[in-house]
């Protein structure tokens, strides 16, 4: 009868590692918040048992994750929360995979079209008002053949701006800048600009008219656009 193999044992963990992980826990157990202050180092070096280049390894990772940050000449505080790091990793794991990149795109488009009937419930003049000023800046430059991005990202933060939730408004800048930054889409051809600014403009006087079908089918346009131009690109890199 064969005898079972030996497998090779696990590797543990590395110091700093598990260092991390006890500061992780040792924040949420004592529930602290974003300006609280942790040990110093070397006071934590010494209740852990550790190195300081062991804390100071962990403290260094754990501030790339947007959980802790260094005050110089001060100490290590909880950070407050941001979705920068997750932004961060998202596009440069995005940056060469164009259908990954669709499905960013696709997941934009459900969650605007989603949430599209309550900021026509809420939505004021003054942000209509700004809305169509923007739109009429993506003209002009359209009109002139030139990008026009920096409007494209403020008209979608604006349509949402009245509903107030800063989680929406997070992930609304966290779809397109990691779109944007994985498809390189600022900087792909666009055949039909004055098409682009079309789209926005429709969306606007939809909203106007509290047209809630209407801007609905307004933004999946859009979208519809956006794939297309990504299509173009991948039959392009093929």
């Amino acid at each position: 009868m064969p005898k079972a193999s030996i497998k090779p044992l696990d590797r543990p963990p590395l110091l700093h590692v598990t260092v991390q992980e006890t500061l992780k826990s040792y924040i949420e157990a004592n529930r602290l918040r974003a300006g609280d202050p942790l040990p110093p180092e070397a006071v934590l070096a010494q209740q852990l048992g550790v190195g300081r280049n062991s804390v100071r390894e962990a403290i260094k990772a754990l501030e790339s994750l947007g959980i802790l940050e260094t005050r110089r000449g001060i100490g290590v505080f909880v950070a407050a929360f941001s979705f920068q790091p997750l932004l961060d990793n998202l596009a440069y794991g995005l940056r060469d995979e164009l259908r990954d990149v669709e499905e960013l795109r696709e997941i934009r488009r459900v969650l605007e079209t989603g949430l599209i009937d309550k900021t026509i419930a809420m939505i004021s003049e003054q942000d209509l008002a700004q809305l169509r000023e923007v739109t009429a800046r993506m003209k002009s430059r359209a009109e002139r053949n030139e990008s026009f991005a920096v409007e494209d990202q403020q008209f979608h933060q604006l349509l949402f701006r009245c509903q107030n939730n800063q989680m929406l408004s997070a992930l609304i800048d966290i779809f397109w800048i990691a779109f944007t930054k994985a498809s390189n889409f600022t900087n792909l051809e666009n055949p039909n600009p004055l098409n682009t600014w079309r789209d926005h403009h429709e969306i606007v006087e939809a909203i106007a008219a509290k047209d809630v079908e209407r801007a609905r089918s307004r933004l999946n346009d859009h979208y519809r656009g956006i794939q297309q131009v990504i299509a173009r690109t991948r039959e392009g890199l093929e």
